[in-house]
Formats: C-alpha cells, structure tokens, sequence
C-alpha cells in the first residue's frame, strides 16, 4: 500500500473539501481524487461521502481516519528522531546534578563532551536542592534516590548500593558486630542530609529484615563531610559504594555486616516534559551510559554497572 495515500485521505477528512486538502499538500486537486479513490479501491470500501458542498467520512472512513492519524504521526515522529539523532550538538547545553554526583561522575563526562563537540557549550550546576525544570533554564537534571510521580519524563541509568563501612580502628570492635542489634553500642556518624540519618533496614533475603535506630555520636549535614569523619575513624556510617569503593580497596576503610544488604537506589537523567530531546540532551545522555563514549573515563564498580553517590530525598518523577 502506498503510504502517501493515507496522507490524501487524512488531509480530506480534516479540511473536507477535496480543493482544500490539495492546496494543504501542495498538490492538484486530481491528484488527491485519484490517489484517495485508489486507497478505496485497495481497501475494497467507501471511505467518503461526496456532496457539491463538502466532503463526510462515511463510519468505516471515521475509524480508519483515526488510524491514519496515529500512523502518520508515528512516521513524523520516527523522522524527527533520526534527524535530531544525525544533527551535531549546538548551543549551550544546562545541566544540573547533585553535588556529590557532579563531582564525582558527571564532572568527567561533561569534559569529555566539550572535548567531543567543540560547538556546544557546557553549563553544569552543582546543587543538592531539587531544582524546578519547569522554569525552562535547565536542559536535563541527574538526580539519584527513588523514583516518585511527576509531569516531568526520567529515564534511569544506574543504581547504587548502600554500604555500612568504618575504619581499621574499629576492627576488634567491628569484629564482635555479628548482628544489626549488636551496632547500637558503636559510635555512629549520622547524615543530616538525610530524612532519616539513624534509621536503617538491613536485609537479608526477602523475608529476615531488620530495621535499627542507631546512635549519633557526630551528625554532619554533608556526605562528604561524613565520609572524611569515617576515614578519621570518628565512627562507623552508611555511605553509597562510589565513595568508599577506593577507600575499601585500599583498605582505609571496612565493610561492616557484608552479609546484610541495605536499601538501594537508581539514578535518573530528568527532562522537561517534551516530545523530543535536542541533539545536545541525547549526545550527552548517550556518553553518560556507554563507557566505551567516554574515551577512558573510568566511572564504574567493578562489577560494570556505573557507581553513583549519595543523594536518597531528592525528588523524582516518573520514568519514560
């Protein structure tokens, strides 16, 4: 079938005058007679009603006019895509992430793209307070935490695990911690950042769950400030496994009750509502997750998945 034709029919119905829909198209009026009486040849059915004042779908004409509008949509759209997807980034791309995140992850790749387009400008925004992209002065936000509903559109790209760490100087103490009950005698840095710095669910399997209310010994407003507070050996905390993961190698710092499992979250690039993303947006979006984009950037966990920080009550919409 000639896809052109349900254009013909479409644009008939629409305007209802055969005159009307070929001055639309910019085609004759035979033209659009002859292509829209073939399609109703092809499709063994009347769609029209012909009058001297108007053109009518008839019921079959209705239902079909319905699905060519979808279908015609569809390849609008599909086209757009894969010329916005061979355009070259332009302008100036606004990026927005949170603090520790940006630092450590999007800091990396937003060199890495400058690199890569010269004629597109970067602007990123280090923020740990959820900024409004409604205002239209943002292109795309990075947020890590759980995903809540929201007019704006999100598409996951990672996730991060919490890890209860300390450091050397409590090995013997850590050693006798065999039990979540068992770390409410131990010095604990507390996350004011966070909503609810003291209490934590361990987990082990689906069904042995445990949910403990542990002791601040030091509270800090910051993840960093935390994390330089457990190095110091003021105490034992939960922190995401981008920050610690060198200091654990290298063994400043000890994964406490490995066998227990701590909620985890996801990451999220979050956009404006819209019905395409500028070339800008997706180049960047694609470097974020394709290491092999990011030529040589390191930005993973050892097990390949890419390493995020720690920002659990942000705020975020629905994904897309």
């Amino acid at each position: 079938m000639n896809l052109n034709r349900l254009a013909y029919f479409a644009a008939v119905v629409d305007t209802g005058s055969f005159t009307r829909a070929a001055e639309r198209l910019g085609i004759t009026k035979a033209v659009v007679s002859q292509q829209v009486a073939q399609l109703e040849r092809d499709l063994g059915t009347s769609l029209l009603v012909r009058t001297t004042r108007r053109v009518h779908p008839t019921e079959a004409g209705r239902m079909f006019h319905a699905r060519c509008v979808m279908i015609l949509r569809e390849a609008e759209d599909a086209f757009d895509e894969l010329a916005q997807a061979a355009a070259e980034p332009t302008g100036t791309l606004r990026i927005t992430a949170p603090n520790d995140y940006g630092t450590a992850v999007v800091v990396a790749v937003v060199t890495a793209y400058a690199a890569r387009y010269p004629n597109c400008r970067v602007e990123l925004t280090l923020e740990d307070q959820t900024v409004d992209l409604a205002s239209g002065q943002i292109d795309m936000a990075i947020r890590v935490g759980w995903l809540v509903d929201s007019s704006l559109q999100a598409r996951k790209i990672g996730a991060f695990r919490q890890l209860l760490v300390g450091a050397p100087a409590f090995t013997d103490r850590i050693a006798a911690a065999r039990d979540p009950d068992d770390l409410v005698t131990l010095p604990f840095i507390a996350n004011m950042a966070l909503r609810e710095p003291l209490l934590w669910q361990f987990s082990r399997g689906d069904l042995d769950r445990r949910a403990v209310r542990l002791q601040a010994s030091i509270a800090i407003d910051t993840t960093p400030g935390v994390l330089a507070a457990v190095l110091a050996g003021g105490g034992l905390s939960v922190l995401p496994d981008f920050l610690v993961a060198d200091a654990l190698a290298a063994g400043r710092l000890i994964h406490i009750l490995p066998q227990r499992q701590l909620p985890s979250g996801g990451i999220h690039t979050v956009y404006p509502a819209a019905r395409f993303r500028p070339p800008k947006v997706t180049a960047f979006v694609e470097m974020l997750t394709r290491p092999s984009d990011r030529r040589g950037w390191s930005g993973q966990n050892s097990c390949g998945g890419l390493i995020s920080p720690l920002r659990w009550t942000v705020c975020l919409p629905q994904a897309s």
